[in-house]
């Protein structure tokens, strides 16, 4: 069944539920998917990811920002002075009211609420958020929010100048409606700051739905083509459903739970076959797997990466499982044939190679033979042909015998 992947925006008309605090956040190439599973075009299409998430090997562009505000050595920075975040014109801050000085900036983790106003650079006002809640650092917005609100200090009013690829990139958005490679001029005010509450003290309700929503975050990532940033929010939420709690959780919410994190191994195994990351989405996919033995995407990806491995034997093994507990998905029928086919050209390869390496044994011994044939036949020949000649001889002698006594 080759079904849809679901797309979650960030800017749901819901509140955004708050993340939590986690010691030691993973990193964005940490090694974990559940998108429905894709048509063959669709698994194959790589859009361009960010520049700054790139082939998974760069830093997050937030590590960049805060280097930049290490040089700001002021305790607040002057009203109406652009601050060019990266250097290259393309993410611009300017202070419209002066905030509570440096001491107060919130922290890479912390929960920040904002005013925001979205517009194009035409004026156009795409939207109007107030007290917008999210998680400092962990990919829940833009990255024009992610990198800038943490060079802000409390209670001040910035005009935040973005490029489309630290706002919607080259697709674009529906919600809000943003065009393709729209830059977009945000207006913000930051309100408050909080650390994250304790994982451990969480209520179950709220694990779930905290999980979900940063999975949907890892979602929103892939399908703009964010593969890095994709891995680092499902890496979060995988973080959220393996804590430990001191609260009781009901085996209904630890069910639930568990298809969370499943859910969250299969999409990280999709983004980190798109990056390239063998090994570590063959490692996602063999997590997915030892919760649940059947589920039918893990198994398909694992057959993907082990095919691009080169394991063809083990991948036809893996898909002919899946294709077992669903023998109607086309995706997977489709995938089996083309390893079959590979298979078969690469074991054709290396008989052939054997051949070269052993000087074609088969065909010299076949030449021997028919060699060893020729001459024996010919040596019958000789010792027919002589023997037919001593009899023709004495037959003569015997005649002049015979003849000379008459």
């Amino acid at each position: 069944m080759a079904e849809k992947e679901e797309t979650i925006d960030a800017r749901d008309s819901h509140d955004i539920v708050l993340s939590t605090k986690t010691s030691g956040r993973t990193s964005l190439l940490d090694s974990g998917e559940d998108f429905e599973m894709l048509d063959e075009e669709d698994i194959d299409d790589d859009p361009p990811p960010l520049e700054d998430a790139g082939d998974g090997k760069k830093n997050k562009p937030e590590e960049s920002g805060k280097t930049e505000a290490d040089k700001d050595t002021d305790t607040s920075a002057p009203v109406e002075e652009w601050l060019d975040v990266f250097g290259n014109d393309q993410l611009k801050k300017k202070i419209l009211e002066a905030g509570k000085g440096r001491d107060s900036r919130p922290q890479k983790g912390q929960n920040v609420k904002i005013n925001l106003k979205t517009y194009l650079t035409d004026g156009t006002l795409v939207e109007e958020q107030p007290e917008v809640s999210f998680t400092l650092g962990d990919g829940d917005v833009i990255q024009a929010l992610d990198l800038t609100v943490q060079l802000m200090e409390m209670g001040e009013k910035a005009l935040i100048q973005a490029d489309a690829k630290y706002a919607y990139g080259a697709r674009g958005s529906l919600d809000p409606e943003v065009p393709p490679n729209a830059k977009l001029s945000l207006e913000v005010e930051l309100l408050d700051a909080i650390d994250a509450p304790d994982l451990e003290l969480l209520p179950p309700a709220e694990r779930i739905a905290l999980a979900s929503y940063k999975r949907e975050r890892g979602n929103t990532h892939y399908q703009h083509g964010d593969y890095a940033f994709a891995v680092n929010s499902y890496s979060i939420a995988l973080q959220i459903t393996e804590s430990s709690s001191k609260v009781d959780i009901s085996p209904e919410e630890e069910k639930e739970l568990m298809d969370v994190k499943v859910k969250c191994l299969n999409n990280m195994a999709a983004s980190q076959l798109k990056l390239d990351h063998y090994d570590a989405a063959l490692k996602s996919c063999v997590s997915a797997l030892a919760h649940q033995p059947d589920n039918i995407k893990a198994l398909f990806r694992m057959g993907k990466v082990l095919a691009l491995q080169g394991e063809y034997a083990e991948a036809i093994r893996i898909l002919r499982k899946s294709l077992k507990l669903e023998p109607s998905n086309k995706t997977i029928h489709a995938e089996l044939s083309k390893l079959v086919k590979k298979h078969s050209e690469q074991k054709g390869a290396e008989q052939a190679m054997y051949k070269k390496m052993l000087g074609n044994p088969t065909s010299s011994s076949s030449s021997s033979i028919q060699k060893h044939q020729a001459k024996s036949s010919w040596g019958v020949s000789w010792k027919w042909l002589f023997g037919a000649t001593a009899v023709a001889i004495g037959g003569v002698a015997l005649s002049v015998v015979i003849a000379a006594r008459n």
